[in-house]
């Protein structure tokens, strides 16, 4: 089928997964036109054709948090100049491939195509998660208005796909028709990596302003591999128990399958690949950004980790080494057939779109 495949461009997660399943499309022998923007765009571009470049929405973080205010109008006012690229790129893109079916991981303007063009749409992405199952009041405790407004977001961004195609790592109940469930999408370098038992911490660290962060890695004692803190060295730097450790594909992967455990935030991305490479992780999520918040509380409802508000104690971090084993212990059940899972959806779908009998 000719596919017009949206990626959202806000952090490098949609980016990532997204890769595996125009891999597995690709492969299958369907035509894709990509529509992605910010880093996604780069990212795709030095792997597939026919990748176009939009402006899309991003957050602004500091000091751990999203600034909100600092948000909006920077969307806003780059919304405004980048909005007729978006017109441009649309109809050019109605003109020229013709797409037969959308894919859409949380992207506006492909979703908006398949709406206006009446083509059948599929969503493949762990946000849904919030707005098409039930969250129990120990998930939501403390954050309830957070909590409201993100499904109130996510509930508007996608509304009426033909179906949902949901990743997790955990299984709250479903509370949506058109909704399935499926194992966190996993890179291929994660799948061949070679899992085994380290004794070092794995710390990944891309929020600015956190500067303290170092200063309590430091009395921990216990050796830490640190990616992100320092971006713009081009070799390792070691201060005592502290390794800083320049940007690398295989090496971040390689010192995560044979971490003791990791150390890092709430990113669903890192979180999925760590549960399957059975990793405890001590997971700190951005404040007022309730996705992050809500895989925290489910990784330690799981008993596959810890959630905590900040690593400003350096005992946040000995309190939850010391229950490593125990969710070592957890971890060790949790098992996933790679992704084919979700292929199998993904062709289900694809063929009952190409049948017409999707919607």
């Amino acid at each position: 089928m000719k596919i017009l495949y949206g990626v959202v461009g806000e952090g490098m997660g949609h980016a990532m997964r997204s890769r595996v399943v125009l891999e597995h499309l690709v492969g299958q022998g369907h035509e894709i036109e990509i529509m992605a923007s910010g880093r996604a765009a780069e990212f795709l571009t030095k792997r597939f054709e026919g990748v176009n470049k939009i402006h899309g929405f991003h957050m602004i973080y500091e000091e751990n948090r999203v600034r909100r205010g600092k948000t909006l109008f920077s969307n806003v006012t780059q919304g405004a100049a980048g909005l007729p690229k978006n017109i441009a790129a649309y109809f050019e893109l109605i003109q020229a491939f013709r797409p037969e079916v959308v894919i859409s991981d949380f992207e506006s303007w492909t979703y908006l195509f398949a709406k206006t063009h009446g083509l059948p749409i599929l969503s493949i992405d762990n946000m849904q998660i919030i707005n098409r199952c039930t969250h129990g009041p120990d998930i939501i405790r403390g954050d309830e208005a957070d909590f409201t407004v993100t499904r109130l977001f996510i509930k508007g961004k996608l509304p009426f796909c033909d179906h949902y195609l949901v990743t997790s790592f955990f299984r709250p109940p479903i509370r949506k028709p058109r909704t399935t469930l499926y194992p966190p999408i996993l890179r291929p370098e994660i799948l061949r990596a070679n899992r085994r038992q380290g004794d070092h911490l794995l710390v990944y660290q891309t929020a600015e302003g956190n500067d303290a962060l170092a200063d309590t890695l430091q009395k921990t004692g216990l050796e830490c591999r640190i990616y992100g803190m320092r971006r713009g060295i081009q070799e390792e730097q070691v201060e005592g128990n502290l390794r800083y450790r320049p940007f690398s594909e295989d090496g971040f992967i390689d010192d995560l399958a044979s971490a003791r455990a990791v150390i890092a935030g709430g990113g669903f991305t890192l979180m999925g690949e760590a549960v399957y490479l059975h990793k405890p992780m001590l997971a700190v999520p951005i404040r007022h950004q309730f996705e992050q918040v809500l895989n925290a509380r489910y990784l330690e409802r799981e008993g596959f980790g810890r959630s905590a508000n900040s690593l400003a104690d350096p005992a946040t971090i000995l309190d939850f080494v010391k229950v490593v084993p125990e969710c070592a212990e957890k971890l060790a059940a949790y098992a996933q057939n790679g992704n084919q899972d979700l292929f199998d959806g993904i062709d289900a779908l694809l063929d009952r779109a190409a049948a017409g009998v999707l919607s």
